[in-house]
């Protein structure tokens, strides 16, 4: 096993571990691990809630999730030599649940979950029609993923970070904070808002105190966006073997990592959509000095995705196009096109049994393919999602003697705001 530069107790809150790490973006959190490049190591990252999601019939702790605390990210990590230019090259070596802890009460312990936040607290991509907050918990077997909440569903698992990235500098930092802000503006009480401004209530900050955690707090990001410097990006090929390279924008580089997942569909479209867990995930590193400028990459990563995904060979699509419930055109808008494609999906499955939400949790956690397959035809952009057959214990093609239906037993977890 590589040397874990990062450990973390289970038993133990984030703030109480041996090294505190973060959960906001600043250039001046302190590093809290030092490596050189070459180097191999494992870091420990907890459950992106911290552990206040519980392995349960209910869904009020997903309707009352600490959301001003996330994401819990481990590091900053320093890179030797790293310079604002380089390009980071990292390689995901391996990733899944924490080792060894296959029963417990923190999600990664043989179990995660999958939520919908109330449209209070940000909803999801459908929080239209699912306003309110569900949850769904799912069982790891060798590698598979099985609900009590989602009957007659089984896949395997993609193992990947949602979130890993580097440190912005300030400007990049100020840029940030300047854009977002002035989006706020234009229509500041919207719910869910347009984008979560710095906030320090409950901002973690590494081993930052004093005047420089109070001055750090006031001005750094939220973790929730993806941004320039990667962050909270989502993707799920993003696995084992894959490999990553970050632009560099501070000394050090300064890497961190969180929000691991189990599994996830493409568009993570529940938001707290994925199968979320903590875990482990071991790394490789090392610098291509003055890399950004060589191969244009000054902004945003760009990564080779790893070839262990689940091999699913059958599928059904379903497609959307930029047209609104009530009839509305609009202009090659994919957003609205993709939620289409997916109420097209959650639709069809109900009538095999399933309730509209149970269906709307396979979409989040299991691993759908989405695709934008038109945005030139004026005015319709065309989406459109796969479902692999193969996750299902029953054939769920359209056939002549009508759809099966399965027992949909308990249902999913709901706490209505």
């Amino acid at each position: 096993m590589p040397r874990n530069v990062f450990p973390l107790d289970s038993t133990k809150t984030f703030t109480d571990q041996q090294l505190t790490g973060h959960n906001r973006w600043h250039p001046d959190i302190p590093a809290q691990v030092h490596v050189k490049p070459g180097d191999t190591f494992r870091v420990d990252c907890r459950e992106w809630f911290d552990g206040a999601i519980h392995n349960d019939d209910s869904a009020d702790d997903i309707l009352n999730a600490p959301l001003a605390g996330v994401h819990v990210l481990s590091g900053p990590i320093a890179v030797e030599g790293a310079q604002p230019g380089d390009l980071l090259i990292v390689d995901i070596l391996d990733v899944g649940p924490i080792p060894q802890e296959d029963s417990g009460p923190l999600a990664g312990q043989g179990w995660g979950y999958t939520g919908v936040f109330a449209t209070r607290n940000g909803g999801g991509f459908l929080t239209e029609q699912f306003p309110d907050a569900y949850k769904v918990i799912w069982d790891f077997q060798g590698g598979t993923a099985t609900s009590r909440h989602v009957p007659g569903v089984s896949f395997t698992g993609i193992v990947h970070p949602g979130l890993m990235g580097t440190a912005p500098s300030p400007e990049l930092l100020g840029r940030w904070n300047a854009r977002e802000q002035a989006l706020i503006d234009t229509d500041p009480e919207r719910v869910p808002p347009l984008a979560l401004p710095p906030n320090p209530d409950s901002a973690i900050l590494g081993s930052l105190t004093g005047a420089d955690f109070d001055r750090a707090a006031a001005e750094a990001a939220r973790t929730a966006p993806p941004r320039e410097n990667g962050g909270n990006q989502d993707i799920k090929n993003l696995t084992k073997g894959s490999r990553v390279f970050y632009p560099v924008f501070v000394e050090g580089a300064n890497l961190s990592m969180g929000d691991l997942h189990f599994s996830q569909g493409d568009g993570e479209i529940t938001f707290c959509g994925a199968i979320e867990m903590g875990g482990f995930i071991d790394l490789h590193v090392d610098v291509i000095k003055g890399g950004m400028a060589t191969y244009g990459v000054s902004e945003n990563a760009i990564f080779v995705p790893g070839n262990t995904d689940p091999q699913y060979s059958e599928w059904i699509a379903f497609s959307g196009t930029s047209v609104t419930l009530d009839g509305e055109q609009r202009y090659l808008d994919s957003h609205l096109s993709y939620q289409r494609a997916c109420l097209h999906a959650i639709d069809y499955l109900t009538n095999f049994g399933y309730s509209p939400i149970q269906a709307y949790m396979i979409l989040g956690a299991a691993p759908i393919e989405g695709r934008l397959s038109g945005v030139v035809d004026i005015p319709n952009s065309c989406s459109t999602v796969y479902l692999p057959t193969g996750i299902f214990d029953f054939d769920v093609k359209p056939g002549k003697n009508g759809p099966h239906r399965i027992d949909p037993g308990q249902g999913v977890p709901h706490s209505a705001a």
